[in-house]
């Protein structure tokens, strides 16, 4: 973290944003999709909606996924065109509705039939007809975090095969509504291939069932999911977008003309930010020493809620390493950001920077116990 070592006037918490690392991602993003004419990307607002970052990603080309009425909005305020946003959730309320179709968003990803007789009446008093994508749940384990796995029956997401016909043909029915296409999201933070091959055998398998019935949808979304390397933020800064969509263009069994949809999120963003925090005390306990911050899991939830892995570094220090605990002030004992970690020697004022929080970091940030939300700070690229 050499480059941030000097910013030790930062008011901390906060988070801050590497924009010339954002701006290689980008371009790797738009290098690799560009093999393939057919295959298009939105970004995922809520891995990080700060309206400085969108902008940057809106510019680059890419469209937005969105999982709320007030990312539809903040997309649009950000320059995303509205024929690039698709609005997923499987809760979309009324008002939400009303926003999207007043966009005109490209697509709505939607879950259940419920759902769609709901988008259906709105569109009618809206005088807009939607275009749909139904979201398939293909009962495809990600062999990920419980929590951020999406794809399998016991989850709340998505139409199950066995009710997919029926939802189609009810659908189809519906003069405020238009099928275009169907999606599918198994989860978030995979770094195994054969995961998203498993997903796009299954995925033939159901086009070629609707085939059969003369049913062909002209747009296939598979979701994001593509994952990070959390331990090595230095050696692999920019996620594997090469093998992830060559993936897609191997193994997936696309019509002709079929365009071909993902939303991406953490691997586009996550390692552009990073938690910077000031040490407030170094606790010697009789078995461990505790390094508490003034950064808490309001600050940056993922440790405490999926028990996720961030490498903490001391960039103050040029002492001999230990181990410690490194830990926040708010009153609960989840409130951790690693056990056992080792830091290079550590005493209160010495700068901590816990690497690759960009994604899900500040867009997950709460004022609990009434602190102050983390500032945000962006470095100025080299030319």
């Amino acid at each position: 973290m050499k480059e941030i070592t000097h910013l030790t006037n930062l008011p901390t918490p906060c988070y801050y944003y590497n924009i010339e690392l954002l701006q290689k991602t980008l371009e790797k993003v738009k290098a690799e999709v560009a093999k393939y004419p057919l295959f298009h990307v939105h970004y995922a607002v809520k891995a990080n909606a700060n309206p400085v970052l969108l902008k940057l990603i809106s510019a680059s080309g890419l469209g937005a996924d969105c999982v709320s009425g007030n990312e539809v909005g903040r997309a649009v305020e950000c320059g995303f065109a509205p024929d690039q946003i698709v609005y997923a959730g499987v809760g979309k309320n009324d008002e939400e509705i009303r926003v999207a179709l007043n966009a005109d968003i490209f697509c709505f990803n939607s879950e259940s039939l419920p759902e769609i007789r709901v988008i259906d009446e709105i569109a009618a008093a809206c005088g807009k007809k939607a275009r749909i994508a139904l979201r398939v749940n293909p009962n495809v384990d990600a062999h990920t975090h419980h929590y951020i796995t999406t794809g399998i029956e016991e989850n709340k997401f998505g139409i199950y095969l066995y009710d997919l016909e029926h939802v189609i043909e009810e659908s189809r029915m519906l003069p405020n509504v238009e099928l275009i296409g169907l999606h599918f999201h198994i989860g978030s933070q995979i770094t195994d291939m054969g995961v998203f091959r498993s997903l796009c055998l299954k995925v033939n398998e159901i086009q070629q069932k609707l085939k059969r019935k003369g049913i062909v949808f002209p747009h296939i979304n598979f979701g994001g999911g593509l994952g990070i390397d959390y331990n090595h933020p230095y050696g692999e800064p920019i996620a594997d977008f090469e093998n992830y969509f060559a993936t897609f263009a191997k193994f997936f069994e696309a019509e002709p003309y079929q365009q071909v949809h993902f939303e991406l999120g953490r691997s586009i963003i996550a390692h552009c930010g990073d938690m910077i925090s000031k040490v407030l005390y170094v606790k010697e306990g009789r078995n461990k020493k505790f390094v508490i911050l003034d950064a808490g899991m309001n600050d940056l939830l993922r440790p405490a809620l999926y028990q996720a892995f961030h490498k903490i570094e001391n960039i103050s220090s040029d002492k001999p390493e230990e181990k410690y605990d490194v830990v926040g002030p708010i009153c609960e004992s989840a409130d951790c950001f690693g056990k056992d970690v080792s830091l290079k020697g550590t005493a209160r004022g010495d700068l901590i920077v816990i690497h690759s929080a960009g994604a899900y970091g500040e867009a997950m940030a709460s004022q609990y116990n009434l602190r102050d939300l983390p500032a945000t700070f962006f470095s100025v690229p080299q030319h």
